[in-house]
């Protein structure tokens, strides 16, 4: 059966809130895989473990946390094990890349067209992708009125989440 796709695909990332992770991590599952069969590319072991081990927390990892994570479980020590799972990963809209954290992040909403803002907790690395449409549209307007033309964004925002914010204010 084919997973729905979520009623809101810019809804904000549940990764700051109170939610059943499990459920959580297994929609987005479902829907990757509905992806790549929907693509016509293959979500072998270690691209699917490397997707699973992402999707395990609303945070980021960098790649060599990654390849740790996928030689305890028996892919490989080398780092083209996970750099390619990673680049298969990006480049079919399953995970994005978190530039000023050199890491990677599953996507929360693959196979459904959006433009992500990602709110970085500086304190504790938690990452949640939230719609950027209203920044995407803001974004288009300058560069339209500049004659240039976007093929790709990556908004970042760094801060504090919500329970980092309420320990540095003493809560």
């Amino acid at each position: 059966m084919k997973p729905a796709a979520p009623a809101d695909p810019h809804a904000t990332d549940p990764a700051f809130r109170t939610h059943d992770h499990s459920h959580c991590q297994g929609d987005a599952l479902a829907r990757a895989e509905d992806v790549a069969e929907q693509r016509g590319v293959r979500l072998t072991p270690v691209r699917r473990r490397a997707l699973e081990i992402l999707l395990e927390a609303h945070r980021a990892m960098g790649a060599y946390e990654v390849l740790e994570r996928l030689a305890a479980d028996g892919f490989g020590h080398q780092p083209p094990v996970a750099y390619r799972a990673l680049d298969f990963l990006v480049e079919n809209g399953l995970v994005h890349r978190i530039r000023r954290l050199n890491a990677f992040a599953a996507c929360m909403h693959p196979g459904v067209a959006h433009a992500p803002v990602f709110l970085i907790c500086r304190s504790c690395d938690a990452v949640a992708e939230t719609g950027g449409d209203a920044v995407r549209a803001a974004l288009e307007q300058v560069a339209t009125a500049q004659g240039f033309v976007i093929e790709r964004a990556n908004v970042e925002a760094l801060g504090l989440c919500p329970a980092c914010a309420g320990k540095d204010a003493g809560c």
